[in-house]
C-alpha cells in the first residue's frame, strides 16, 4: 500500500498549500486508487481515505465535486462522511448521484436531507429503491407536485398510515396523481375508495377498472352516481415535467441506460419512459410521446431499432403503448418478427433521413 500513503502525503500536502487546481488533481488520483481497490479495502483503509477526501472535498469545483459523487456512488463500501458531504451538497449535480445510488446513506440521512434541502434533493430522494416510509413522511409533507408524482410512482417505496392518507388529500384535484396512487398495489381500501370519491369522472372510472375484486361493488355504487357521461377510454394528460427532471438526474449521474428503460417500461411509468427515451433516442419528448400514441407502429419500431434496442425492452415499450392492451399475442408475435427483420443499418438510414428532414424544415421556418 506504499502508493497508498504516497498519495495521502501529496494530498495532506496539497491541503495545506490551498491549491485548487493540485487539490483536484491529487483527489482524482486518490479516487483513482480506491475505487480500484475498493472491494479490498477493510474499514480501517475506508476510514483513511473517508479522512482525507472530505476534507479536501470542499477546496474543490463543482465539476470535480460532481466526477467524485458519480464515481463513489455506485460503491458499496464508499467512503460514509465523504457521501454524506456530497448528498448534503447544494449542487443537485453533486448530490444527486449520491442520492439516487449510494447505498451508504441511511434513512436518518435522508430524513435530514429531505427536510432541510430543496425540491431538486427531494426529487432524487424520492427515486430511491428502498424507501422507508419515515422518508416518505417527509417527501409528502414537503415535496412538490413533481416529489409527490415521483415517489407515487416507486414501487419500492413505502408509507405509514398517516403519510398515505397525507398522499391521498393532496391528490385532490390532481388526476395524475390519483392514478399514480390508484395503481400501488399497497393502497388500503379505505383509502382507494377516498381516492375514487375525490377523483374526476375519467380517473373515477381508470381506477375502478384496477380496483380490488372486493370494492367493485361500493366503487361501482359511487359511479352510479356521476351524472355526466365521460368516455373511460378518454386519456388522462400526461405531465412529463417531473419525469425530465428525474431522467435527466438519472443521465447526469450515469444512470441511464436500456435496463433501467426497460424497468420503467415493465413499472407502467409512462412518463418517465418517454423522457428516457428523448435522452436514449435523442429525439424530443412530444416526439416519442407522439411514436407511443400513433395508429402504426412501424415509425416507432424504426426508431427503437435505430436505438440498438434488445427485443424485450421494445415489447416492454409496446405494452406500455396507450393501445398496447389491445393487441394480442398473435399481434405481438408478428410485430417481435416485423422488429427482428429490419436491420439496424435500415432503421439508422431512416431516422437519419427523417432528422435531417426535420431540421431543414425548422430551418426554413
Amino acid at each position: 500500500m506504499s502508493a497508498r500513503v504516497s498519495l495521502i502525503s501529496e494530498l495532506e500536502d496539497a491541503i495545506a498549500r490551498g491549491s485548487n487546481a493540485q487539490s483536484a488533481e491529487t483527489l482524482r488520483r486518490l479516487t483513482d486508487l480506491f475505487t480500484g481497490r475498493a472491494a479490498e479495502l477493510n474499514d480501517q483503509h475506508v476510514e483513511l481515505f473517508d479522512d482525507v477526501i472530505s476534507r479536501l472535498v470542499g477546496e474543490i469545483e463543482i465539476k470535480a465535486r460532481a466526477e467524485l459523487a458519480r464515481r463513489l456512488a455506485p460503491i458499496d463500501n464508499a467512503p460514509p462522511n465523504t457521501i454524506r458531504q456530497l448528498a448534503n451538497d447544494e449542487a443537485i449535480e453533486v448530490a444527486g448521484p449520491v442520492l439516487l445510488r449510494s447505498k451508504r446513506l441511511a434513512d436518518s440521512d435522508l430524513v435530514d436531507i429531505a427536510r432541510r434541502h430543496g425540491q431538486e434533493h427531494l426529487l432524487a430522494i424520492s427515486s430511491r429503491r428502498p424507501l422507508a416510509d419515515s422518508v416518505t413522511d417527509v417527501l409528502v409533507d414537503r415535496g412538490d407536485q413533481d416529489v409527490l408524482y415521483n415517489v407515487a410512482s416507486n414501487g419500492a417505496a413505502r408509507f405509514s398510515a398517516g403519510g398515505y392518507e397525507r398522499l391521498v388529500v393532496r391528490a385532490e384535484g390532481d388526476d395524475s396523481l390519483a392514478v399514480r396512487i390508484g395503481e400501488r398495489p399497497d393502497i388500503p381500501p379505505h383509502l382507494f375508495s377516498k381516492l375514487v370519491t375525490q377523483a374526476s369522472a375519467i380517473v373515477q372510472r381508470k381506477l375502478a377498472a384496477r380496483a380490488p375484486r372486493e370494492l367493485r361493488a361500493e366503487i361501482e355504487r359511487v359511479l352510479a352516481d356521476v351524472s355526466q357521461e365521460i368516455d373511460p377510454q378518454t386519456p388522462t394528460p400526461h405531465r412529463f415535467t417531473a419525469a425530465r427532471r428525474l431522467i435527466g438526474m438519472l443521465h447526469d449521474a450515469g444512470a441511464l441506460g436500456e435496463s433501467e428503460l426497460y424497468d420503467l417500461a415493465k413499472s407502467k411509468r409512462y412518463e418517465e419512459a418517454v423522457a428516457a427515451l428523448s435522452v436514449l433516442c435523442g429525439v424530443t419528448v412530444e416526439q416519442i410521446d407522439w411514436l407511443m400514441n400513433g395508429d402504426r407502429i412501424e415509425p416507432l419500431l424504426i426508431h427503437l431499432k435505430a436505438a440498438g434496442f434488445d427485443w424485450l425492452t421494445v415489447r416492454a415499450l409496446i405494452l406500455l403503448r396507450p393501445s398496447g392492451r389491445r393487441i394480442s399475442a398473435k399481434d405481438l408475435e408478428d410485430i417481435c418478427d416485423d422488429f427482428k427483420r429490419l436491420s439496424y443499418a435500415t432503421a439508422r438510414r431512416v431516422v437519419g433521413h427523417l432528422q435531417s428532414a426535420d431540421t431543414e424544415l425548422r430551418a426554413a421556418s
